[in-house]
């Protein structure tokens, strides 16, 4: 069966901010000056919002430009932050910054926190009244090239393949989406702008990208332990002062807490688990009676890009453009992206927009990158692009430097400092390790990857292609295992890799329904011999109100 074709002046990739609020520029500067611009937004989630996860606290700067008149139009921006705090957790104890000493990066007064999935579902109604075309439940799973090179649109998967990859009885070839313009806004580690940045060699004047695994849960606390717009980070226990991470507790509408941690992914034990962190975390004496007589309602985790400035690639190929965070414009001081990540795709638009114009399309949006180079986003990373990096020193003289760059020095120091590493070639040999003994999980407070997977409601269908491919199927055993004592069993959040006897063997099996989508073991593991590629379209988590 042959893939039928659809025409469109732009084709956005991913339904997340970044996407959305292109689509949304686009239509808006179409109608305002009366030409027609034709928008498809294609999202691999079953709707809009299903893989969204973030802490979130929203600055609403990108979202005052885009949409001014956001609380009229029933934003749901409902619990602006009324207090923040920053711990340093030792055991047993903490120790609070005094607000004085808070950098401005870490200040959220004005700020919101949200549902960023929901947030991303208003976006969709903004974006599909003013006709842009939404199609959930697809997934962008090719790119699909010109003669001459240049990107000429996407293709969706096939739906209905058996685990073999050959048709089954209710096989449905995917569709071509053929564009003027693609923009790819697949988030962090976006397999098809993976892609793209090798063929273009995108990041040939950029550091390699340092990411983090962010894992959170939503619980349905007590009344009485609610405290509606707190903020509460922390720093320190349970991770050792030379592993980059931390916490974070949203209280937000509903008697609703947002909790989750974040484990940067240059760490060097192969024996961490950043899900058994993050449990063992919320057993603190100053963080555990936030959940005493409360439930957990929800759970996921997803990889997020930490290397800023250092790291931006080139934004723009013939055809295309990277946005939001496939181009990694998160703000790690801030521990912020969505406002970054709205804004750039909204200069993409822009420059989209005005290419259409001329009789002669230009080739590739050149004026994108020279718009981002001169715009706040870019500023703005640029005068945070000095902290990630200083906590390579320890969380102590991290804290200190990032305490002089960002108040004293205001981020504008005459040097820039590299991060000097890959993610995956942190890791220690098994031998040069300490294995970490994790307490078991009582189902109260604590939880094992299993029952966590269950409530966040992963679903693929169990006879599709494993999406989760390896380039050698021995380099699991002979490399992963030997050397490492098999990270993959305590790198992913969800439980999809086991080492099992079978025949006499031991072998690694994939459970690749539980499959979150966070991307973490495309990025952490040792040799990259595990490339995600997309599932069927609709598969993966469905997180309410994450």
């Amino acid at each position: 069966m042959e893939r039928e074709s659809m025409e469109f002046d732009v084709v956005i990739v991913g339904g997340g901010p970044s996407g959305l609020s292109a689509a949304i520029r686009l239509r808006q500067l179409a109608a305002e000056q009366d030409r027609e611009v034709s928008v498809c937004v294609v999202e691999k989630g079953s709707e809009i919002g299903a893989h969204i996860l973030s802490g979130a606290v929203l600055e609403t700067r990108a979202l005052d430009e885009l949409i001014p008149d956001w609380k009229e139009k029933g934003a749901p921006l409902n619990t602006p932050v009324s207090d923040e705090k920053i711990l340093f957790l030792s055991e047993t104890g903490a120790i609070a910054t005094p607000k004085l000493f808070l950098p401005p990066a870490m200040k959220n007064h004005g700020n919101y926190i949200i549902s960023l999935g929901n947030f991303c579902r208003w976006l969709a109604e903004q974006a599909e009244a003013l006709e842009v075309e939404v199609y959930p439940g697809f997934a962008a799973a090719e790119v699909l090239y010109n003669d001459d090179g240049s990107v000429k649109g996407i293709a969706t998967g096939d739906m209905g393949l058996s685990v073999d990859g050959t048709p089954g009885p209710n096989y449905e070839p995917g569709m071509e989406l053929n564009a003027k313009y693609t923009f790819f806004a697949e988030g962090c580690r976006g397999h098809l702008g993976k892609e793209l940045k090798e063929k273009f060699d995108l990041g040939r004047d950029a550091e390699p990208q340092t990411h983090g695994i962010g894992i959170k849960e939503l619980w349905e606390v007590d009344p009485a332990n609610h405290k509606p717009g707190l903020v509460v980070h922390t720093a320190g226990w349970p991770l050792d002062s030379h592993t980059y991470g931390g916490s974070f507790l949203y209280h937000m509408e509903d008697n609703q807490v947002a909790v989750g941690f974040v484990v940067g992914l240059d760490y060097k034990n192969p024996y961490l688990s950043p899900f058994d962190e993050f449990q063992r975390f919320k057993t603190h004496p100053k963080i555990r009676d936030t959940f005493a007589g409360g439930r957990r309602i929800s759970y996921g985790a997803r990889a997020l890009n930490e290397g800023g400035f250092q790291c931006l690639p080139k934004l723009t190929f013939p055809g295309g453009v990277l946005v939001g965070d496939d181009a990694g414009t998160l703000n790690t001081p801030k521990i912020k992206g969505t406002h970054t990540a709205m804004k750039s795709g909204m200069l993409a638009a822009e420059a989209a927009f005005a290419a259409l114009a001329e009789e002669q399309a230009t080739p590739e949006l050149v004026s994108y990158g020279a718009a981002f180079n001169g715009s706040w986003v870019y500023k703005e990373l640029y005068v945070a692009r000095n902290v990630r990096p200083s906590f390579k020193w320890g969380l102590m003289l991290g804290s200190i430097y990032t305490g002089i760059d960002q108040m004293l020095l205001c981020g504008r120091a005459p040097w820039t400092f590299k991060h000097g590493h890959v993610d995956n070639k942190t890791l220690a040999r098994k031998d040069q390790a300490k294995p970490i003994d994790y307490p078991k999980p009582d189902g109260v407070l604590t939880f094992d990857k299993l029952s966590s997977v269950f409530i966040s409601n992963t679903n693929h269908r169990e006879d599709e292609p494993c999406h989760l491919t390896l380039k050698d199927a021995a380099v699991p055993v002979t490399v992963n295992l030997a050397d490492y004592d098999g990270p993959e069993q305590r790198f992913c959040p969800a439980g999809v890799y086991e080492f099992i006897e079978e025949n006499d063997a031991t072998v690694l099996q994939i459970n690749s329904q539980n499959c979150v989508h966070c991307k973490t073991c495309d990025i952490k593991d040792p040799t990259q011999n595990i490339n995600w590629v997309v599932p069927e379209g609709g598969g993966g988590p469905n997180y309410p109100n994450m």
